[in-house]
């Protein structure tokens, strides 16, 4: 497989949302002389997994409404009412009472981003940029060669691609530890149709957030149904060869994930971001680093305060520390599902007068806000974001969707769904059949509970540098291992003394954290261990690079890797002031 002369060619591995966002800045770029390869494993562009059947099934749904997605080509409440009526009448839309505000299911929003990633394509060509596209082709290896700067593709059948430009897109990653090994063991939900069994007896779902909720969806469909009353109330019954059916949530602290509420701002911009330049300023007059308080101060307390003045009063002189504490405390004083009723309550009550819930607003705000600068933090503060913040921001930021929220209630009230607090020295071990939890309850009891059938649904796992899948890559040195230095040695020193393994000293001789993932620049692109970026190959694959960009903000995330990288392969591009599409993507059929 050759590419045409004369032309860079510009090669994207995956064909998700990530690689949809991508080709989408390359289109609207009006870059010339390009020639761009799509890479996809599976049959179809644009989905990816979480709006597949590789990540969804009927029952599931998004957790972001029409109004929060970025705009691709096609706004999709437009679309809705174009997409083929066998598609609205299998999932139920009717675009006549549709709006903004609503969620849809998965498999539905899948099928709007293949439709757009098709539509695009067509463009695309309108404009001059030739797309070849190459389905069911997982790409087995890449390899970069300096001298001729040159990136080349191992394809299936000794094929070969030879690239200018290589964009890593490749999305949500689940491997198998014990699943198939132990029989009822699951290492993740998905593909969903696994779960999909009529079982008589309890199952353990370790987690609580957005993937535990796809595994208790789907068993529970397959245990039993929900019946709506006169009175609108959901009630959850029981098949009758499931009448030992139950579903055990096993949860930090006991803690239950944020209901989806009204937002002020869809796209979670509030609060001034720190840009390229600015950020170096700050790292000259800050030792080299990116204080995380000034982002807390700046993405959170500032717009805070212009949102909702009585509570920023409040929480206005707290630390970081202090202030998440006060949080914490608040939730876990309340039953695991008494405070989830209540916030479903709160969120009702925020959707239906279309008013925010300024904090939590704001802390979402505030993780989006820190994905850019987290490379520049310093290995102190990153274990204060990693410690002490995100565990707070990943149950506010989950969004459950009303629907879902309903029908964990339901669930709850049947007495087929529980929650089991447990504490961070928990474990879980494989047995013959199923596994065996083990936690310390409340009051310092040790608790082992063996289960027939155990879900891992704690989330997509982030990786290291040994779990990277180009090898080439790795052997050959462009690629390494992500870090983040400490600003003072003795904070380091300390914490490998109280036992952290990730704390290592360099070839200098200071001190380093270990994070997940892959090092990488501003721009997305990888470095090698020298810290050497390469001015060839960019990633966006966040499972390999979620050390260093912590907040997994879906398509969000995608539209703003995608600006700046576009800004790196063709310099002048504003990407994140393009005009809107509709302006400069005429429809073509």
């Amino acid at each position: 497989m050759s590419a045409t002369k004369n032309l860079t060619t510009i090669a994207i591995v995956g064909g998700g949302p990530a690689a949809l966002f991508m080709y989408k800045r390359l289109v609207e770029s009006a870059i010339q002389n390009v020639e761009v390869h799509i890479f996809e494993k599976k049959d179809r562009l644009g989905a990816g997994m979480p709006y597949s059947v590789e990540g969804a099934c009927d029952e599931h749904i998004t957790n972001v409404s029409a109004n929060e997605i970025p705009l691709i080509h096609t706004p999709m409440t437009d679309w809705i009412a174009e997409a083929p009526k066998s598609l609205q009448e299998h999932y139920g839309i009717n675009p006549g009472n549709f709006n903004d505000y609503k969620v849809f299911p998965r498999l539905f929003f899948g099928a709007y981003l293949t439709q757009q990633f098709e539509a695009l394509i067509k463009f695309g060509k309108h404009v001059g940029l030739k797309t070849t596209v190459h389905l069911n082709t997982p790409v087995q290896d890449i390899s970069d060669d300096e001298i001729s700067g040159k990136v080349k593709l191992h394809l299936p059948d000794a094929k070969q691609l030879i690239a200018d430009r290589l964009i890593i897109c490749t999305g949500h990653q689940w491997p198998k530890k014990f699943e198939e090994k132990v029989p009822g063991w699951f290492d993740s939900p998905y593909p969903p149709q696994k779960l999909a069994k009529s079982v008589n007896f309890p199952v353990a779902i370790k987690g609580s957030a957005l993937t535990a909720i796809d595994a208790v969806r789907t068993l529970a469909r397959s245990n039993g149904h929900f019946e709506k009353t006169a009175d609108h109330r959901l009630n959850y019954v029981l098949n009758k060869e499931s009448e030992g059916f139950k579903m055990v949530l096993h949860s930090l602290d006991g803690l239950m994930p944020a209901v989806r509420f009204h937002l002020e701002d869809t796209h979670l911009s509030q609060g001034e971001m720190i840009g390229e330049e600015e950020g170096w300023k700050i790292k000259e007059a800050n030792n080299g680093f990116i204080p995380l308080d000034l982002i807390y101060q700046r993405n959170f307390l500032q717009p805070l305060r212009a949102q909702n003045p009585v509570f920023y009063e409040t929480v206005k002189d707290m630390t970081i520390e202090e202030f998440v504490e006060e949080m914490m405390r608040r939730r876990e004083k309340l039953d695991g599902f008494t405070l989830f009723e209540a916030e479903y309550k709160e969120a009702e009550k925020s959707i239906k007068r279309q008013e925010s819930v300024a904090w939590k607003e704001m802390l979402a705000t505030l993780s989006y806000a820190v994905n850019y600068p987290a490379k520049h933090l310093s290995a102190e503060d990153m274990l204060r974001l990693k410690k002490v913040l995100m565990p707070l921001i990943s149950i506010v930021i989950a969004f459950v969707p009303q629907t879902s929220c309903r029908e964990m209630l339901a669930l709850h009230k049947a007495g087929v769904l529980d929650l089991v607090p447990v504490d961070k020295e928990s474990r879980v071990d494989p047995g013959e059949k199923g596994a065996t939890y083990y936690h310390t309850d409340e009051n310092g009891t040790a608790i082992q509970t063996a289960y027939n059938m155990y879900v891992d649904a704690t989330g997509q796992p982030v990786f290291t540098l040994e779990d990277f899948p180009f090898k080439s890559l790795v052997e050959g040195g462009t690629v390494s291992a992500a870090y983040i230095n400490f600003k003072d040695d003795a904070a380091g020193a300390l914490e490998m003394e109280l036992g952290n393994k990730l704390v290592k000293k360099n070839a200098a001789g200071h001190f380093i954290l270990k994070v997940p993932g892959i090092q990488i620049n501003d721009q997305f692109q990888v470095l090698n261990a020298a810290g050497a970026y390469n001015e060839r190959i960019y990633i966006m694959a966040v499972p390999h690079i979620g050390g260093l960009n912590p907040d997994y903000s879906g398509l969000d995330f995608c539209e703003t890797a995608s600006a700046r990288i576009i800004k790196s392969i063709k310099p002048g591009v504003d990407a994140l002031a393009l005009a809107a599409a509709d302006d400069i993507e005429p429809k073509v059929a």
